[in-house]
């Protein structure tokens, strides 16, 4: 069976997108994902999504990560996923999806920037590792100075697969202060088991860390491997955060066809 596929990326986190709106039930394998996903022998991507109908909603974002396992909310995924919906000729002033994480809003500005709303954030926790931050994935904020002087890959990994997070996981954020309202993450994913050029749910718990006013809006800019983006949010008292926006660029990179190994219908 062949699979028509899109790829798309947002500040250099890269996703393959199926379109299922024709309700197939299409069910693709742990194997068939790490496949697709595979940047040597496949597509190539740090996630999966497959883009599905749901009554009351403009569609449905299932999210996998690279491993093939079902993942968690993906900032930059969802910020994809409205970007193809807008190329499908779904074209809306405002978009309501549903993901893992619930239901979220989006849109995209005249300048192209997708604007996804995140969930409310109600908890902050700190441990001698650092800051605990779900922002629909739990994220661990580590600050640093000369981030790029850091292995990611060595050091993400040890505290990922440290006893503490080893059964659940966790991401690993390094943050860099460079001015009062802007940061540098490198992240660490874990599904991906690797750093990223970016991850949205990942800046956007380390904007929130990083919050400079003690209550009202805050604007946070944010620089990654893969580009720039902000998010905006208002801070109410110590650790709940509200009207939290990731936004950034998401572009369509090429379509193809995988040919699955087994008829998955």
């Amino acid at each position: 069976m062949n699979i028509p596929f899109f790829k798309y990326q947002g500040a250099g986190n890269d996703f393959v997108i199926i379109d299922d709106r024709m309700d197939t039930h299409l069910k693709l394998t742990e194997d068939d994902i790490r496949s697709m996903c595979n940047r040597h022998f496949g597509i190539g991507a740090d996630g999966l999504m497959v883009f599905r109908t749901r009554e009351e909603f403009d569609f449905k974002m299932d999210y996998y990560n690279a491993d093939g396992k079902l993942g968690t909310m993906c900032g930059n995924g969802g910020r994809c996923m409205v970007q193809f919906a807008a190329h499908t000729g779904m074209v809306k002033p405002k978009y309501k999806f549903l993901a893992s994480d619930g239901e979220h809003e989006a849109e995209i500005d005249e300048s192209g920037i997708v604007r996804l709303k995140m969930n409310d954030v109600n908890k902050v926790e700190q441990n001698e590792t650092g800051l605990i931050i779900d922002t629909g994935s739990p994220h661990l904020i580590k600050f640093a100075e000369n981030i790029d002087t850091i292995n990611v890959q060595e050091e993400g990994s040890r505290i990922r697969n440290s006893e503490r997070y080893q059964a659940e996981g966790i991401n690993v954020n390094f943050v860099e202060k460079t001015s009062s309202d802007s940061i540098y993450v490198r992240t660490y994913e874990r599904g991906v088991e690797s750093e990223t050029l970016s991850c949205g749910t990942g800046i956007t718990a380390a904007a929130l860390a990083t919050a400079h006013n003690e209550s009202g809006f805050n604007h946070v800019n944010i620089k990654t491997r893969g580009g720039t983006l902000y998010v905006e949010f208002d801070k109410i008292g110590e650790n709940k955060f509200t009207k939290i926006w990731l936004c950034g660029p998401a572009n369509f990179v090429f379509t193809g066809i995988w040919p699955l190994k087994e008829d998955k219908l």
